[in-house]
């Protein structure tokens, strides 16, 4: 087995994907199949310690009843003495916010397209009796085909059987309904519709309807509906905008008369979708059931005293496709929330520039062996900011460095990863010779 990973059940675990406060996300690999998985790994002790079992037996519980083409899939649940792994479809195109930083706005049948998609899956949750509540483009991924995912149901609620209204505000302000804010109960079909309404204006328009400074004033102009559409949206698209951003939830359109409406009809492919039988949950309460009990310590992962091994196949996947030039092309990049360049410094000065350059822009520095956290504070001042550098051997004197967001916005992840990456141009290899990347593959440790 090479360096960097360890064997789980039959899936060969691998490099750190994505990271949370609660949970690191691993990319795996099932060893009987072949297929590509990420695999949500959470700490028992920890999640007891924050009181989150019964919403992480929600969130499982979800994942396994609203099975869709267009909602992120949930393949298994694990668990050892210490800690629980969610083992989930591998969705390796990015979030669709990544887009709109990247296009700016995308144009109107291109939006539509990705609203059908994102209408299909939440009529799928609602018909199941469940509703999301945080939906925004940061949880929407897209695939290697090009096809939206929901993901994250970690705020999502079953509402208790004959109790329609819910009581508890989260998600987003920037997207939440109105009603949401007013503290006084909600119809939870209505609240993730308005949702989807303001996705759909950040998708053509490329800013938010709702943007304030202030979370009163943001508040007021949520409440009033207090927004325009851009001239360059289409007179139909603004009419149905404007029918989704009602603030009376009573009157806002329905997710039936959205379905029927000509402007989302236009070249309308619904999923192809069979409805799964009976879902049985019997896995994830024997998962929970000894979650009380007196934990026992894993032993520590073994220490990797050096740069980190990617073999090729890792090195592709985790590229856009069979095409490694967004590792060399800075702009090409920004079309994913974990942003990659490549280095031939050796990795010891890649940490050092790093650290020094990370410490010349008032971050906090810790660095363990090839893997260093910055953390800090977003542009705006407003909110805590945090990202992970590591660094991966892919070949001799060869190395890739992967930054990624541990916390914070995803719009102040990529203005600091621009301003980063200018600060660190003297250690980005950018091969001028055309045959480069495919030379490169050729010498690709395997």
């Amino acid at each position: 087995m090479r360096r960097g990973t360890r064997m789980l059940g039959r899936y060969d675990v691998g490099r750190t994907i994505g990271e949370g406060t609660f949970a690191k996300v691993k990319f795996a690999q099932n060893t009987e199949t072949g297929e590509n998985v990420a695999i949500k790994v959470m700490d028992k002790a920890t999640i007891l310690k924050n009181r989150m079992v019964d919403q992480i037996k929600r969130e499982i519980s979800i994942m396994k009843i609203v099975r869709h083409p267009n909602i992120v899939r949930l393949h298994e649940v694990l668990a050892s003495p210490a800690k629980i792994y969610i083992v989930l479809e591998f969705v390796s195109g990015g979030e669709l916010y990544d887009q709109i930083v990247h296009q700016r706005r995308l144009p109107e049948h291109k939006a539509r397209r990705y609203f059908q998609q994102l209408i299909d899956a939440v009529a799928h949750c609602h018909k199941k009796g469940v509703y999301h509540r945080d939906l925004k483009p940061e949880n929407l991924l897209i695939d290697a085909f090009g096809s939206l995912k929901v993901s994250d149901f970690g705020l999502s609620a079953l509402p208790q059987q004959g109790v329609e209204i819910l009581h508890t505000t989260c998600g987003t302000p920037n997207y939440l309904a109105p009603e949401v804010l007013a503290q006084k109960g909600y119809d939870g079909a209505a609240a993730d519709i308005w949702s989807c309404g303001v996705i759909l204006f950040v998708l053509m328009a490329g800013y938010l309807p709702f943007n304030e400074a202030d979370l009163p004033t943001l508040y007021q102009k949520i409440s009033a509906a207090e927004f325009k559409c851009p001239l360059w949206f289409s007179r139909e698209a603004t009419s149905f905008i404007e029918n989704i951003l009602d603030p009376n939830p009573k009157t806002r359109i329905r997710m039936e008369d959205i379905i029927k409406h000509t402007w989302f009809r236009k070249d309308y492919v619904p999923a192809n979708h069979r409805e799964e039988e009976n879902v049985n949950l019997d896995d994830v309460r024997a998962v929970f059931e000894d979650i009380e009990a007196k934990y026992v310590a894993e032993q520590p992962e073994t220490e990797v005293m050096g740069s980190l091994v990617m073999n090729a196949f890792e090195m592709i996947t985790l590229s856009q496709g069979l095409n490694l030039s967004a590792l060399f092309d800075r702009q090409q990049d920004f079309v994913k929330m974990q942003t990659r360049f490549v280095s031939r410094k050796p990795a010891k000065v890649i940490i050092s520039t790093i650290e020094d350059v990370a410490e010349s822009m008032n971050l906090k520095v810790h660095t363990r062996n090839y893997k260093t956290r910055l953390e800090g504070t977003s542009a705006s001042k407003a909110r805590q900011f945090a990202v992970v550098v590591e660094v991966y051997e892919v070949a001799s004197s060869l190395f890739m460095v992967d930054v990624r967001k541990a916390a914070g916005d995803t719009l102040d992840y990529h203005k600091f990863y621009k301003n980063f990456c200018a600060k660190l141009d003297s250690i980005i290899w950018k091969p001028t010779n055309p045959k480069a990347t495919s030379d490169l593959l050729r010498t690709i440790r395997c």
